[in-house]
């Protein structure tokens, strides 16, 4: 058999208000090249002692709930996407996964099917269904089916504020409030409603401001990376508007176009911030598999 090249790109999610709904697919990989047959599985990586190089990784683990027949395989993993930082590192393995059970196995899963697959193994759907779709997508998942489209936008790019340390999903969706106040949950939906309409109708200037004010999960997460205020209030300045948390953080994204974002770049490093900067444009494409 002929190597498998599995690239699946990292993924930013919570798009203001639109908390496990909404999320970006950007140009920062994780690839999977699965190559012979072996006894037993074995997953070579970079990525340090802490992520397994057996069968309890999250990729072979993606694989064998899919398909629990699928004979073991080594895999090399390369990838550029942060681990914990809130870019989608886990989805990146778990559609990895997916894609891989579903070539071996010849199984003939839609691109519908795999998104139900991973939101299931996830438990929300707005990372795998960006990884899968690319570009803008938002989803929504009552537990058992998932509905997920996605919205073409412009030639826009992110700016990625990076902090060194990173932190669980489980650990940071410990912080998010039990209840809402009903008439502020209304009023953030519709601001993320609006943020919505205007960016499937191409009126991506006046859409973007929307996904700030965010307050039904970045006030609860914002100490883990205290600096979103000053990067927001720098973007401001520059006639920026479109700074977020990015998924369960520790990374505050910034979109707009390369030009105002190569130059916030700039000012911010400017300000010693503790974390790094890096900008990347929207992938568009998903994940893919060739063959060589």
């Amino acid at each position: 058999m002929a190597k498998l090249i599995i690239r699946v790109p990292a993924t930013s999610a919570n798009l203001g208000s639109g908390i496990d709904s909404v999320g970006l697919a950007l140009q920062l990989y994780y690839t999977v090249i699965v190559e012979e047959k072996t006894d037993e599985w074995k997953v070579n990586h970079a990525l340090g002692k802490d992520i397994p190089t057996d069968e309890n990784n999250l990729i072979v683990q993606a694989i064998l709930k899919v398909n629990a027949e699928i004979h073991p395989h080594q895999l090399t993993v390369i990838s550029d996407v942060p681990i914990a930082h809130g870019l989608g590192s886990s989805t990146t393995a778990v559609v990895a996964g997916i894609k891989i059970a579903n070539k071996l196995g010849d199984l003939g899963l839609s691109i519908e099917d795999q998104i139900n697959l991973g939101a299931k193994f996830e438990g929300h759907p707005e990372n795998v269904a960006a990884a899968l779709l690319g570009s803008l997508v938002v989803s929504s998942y009552d537990g058992d089916q998932t509905i997920a489209t996605s919205i073409p936008i412009p030639d826009i790019s992110a700016l990625m504020y990076i902090r060194p340390d990173g932190v669980s999903e489980e650990k940071s969706r410990q912080k998010l409030p039990k209840q809402l106040d009903y008439d502020q949950a209304v009023q953030q939906s519709s601001r993320e409603n609006v943020f919505i309409a205007l960016a499937a109708q191409g009126k991506w200037d006046q859409a973007v401001s929307l996904i700030e004010a965010d307050q039904l999960h970045e006030p609860y997460r914002k100490d883990l990376v205290p600096e979103i205020d000053t990067i927001r209030k720098t973007a401001h300045k520059l006639g920026i508007y479109g700074t977020y948390l990015s998924g369960a953080g520790p990374t505050v994204a910034t979109l707009g176009d390369q030009a105002s974002l190569t130059q916030l770049q700039i000012e911010l490093e400017q300000q010693n911030l503790n974390g790094s900067l890096r900008l990347l444009r929207i992938d568009t494409e998903g994940a893919t598999v060739r063959g060589e």
